[in-house]
């Protein structure tokens, strides 16, 4: 078995879900590996991964603007707001989502569908540089 690693950095601008895609898709194929198991992992507490729809903009909005309603900020009854009313309420969306992604690939290419995009979920206001660690196995 071999493995590849490798960590990019995705930068933020404030809550929202940024694409990254093309920069696994070019990192994969520059491996060389046909086949094999790609693990995509978040390195932070208050932002989180998802594969989404990448062709219509408002998919990924509305997704944002969801979470906004069922996680509100401001609640008198939170502790963690040591770094601003958005501070528990980044780590309660983040367990609510995923920190780590696993996609197959195959004949050298990440196995999404037609429409499935890559993004970083950044839960917190201000802008973050976000490290995502790739591992991939064959």
């Amino acid at each position: 078995m071999t493995f590849h690693t490798h960590e990019i950095e995705v930068h933020t601008r404030g809550k929202g879900l940024y694409p990254f895609t093309r920069d696994v898709t070019t990192w994969v194929a520059s491996t060389g590996v046909s086949s094999g198991l790609l693990t995509v992992f978040i390195q932070h507490t208050s932002a989180s991964l998802v594969i989404q729809e990448n062709a219509d903009l408002d998919v990924v909005l509305d997704l944002a603007d969801y979470f906004d309603r069922l996680v509100p900020e401001g609640e008198s009854w939170y502790r963690h707001t040591s770094e601003g009313p958005d501070d528990m309420t980044s780590h309660i969306r983040a367990a609510l989502r995923q920190t780590s992604l696993t996609i197959p690939v195959v004949n050298g290419r990440m196995a999404l569908g037609t429409w499935q995009g890559l993004y970083v979920f950044e839960h917190r206001k201000v802008q973050h540089w976000r490290n995502v660690v790739l591992h991939l196995a064959s």
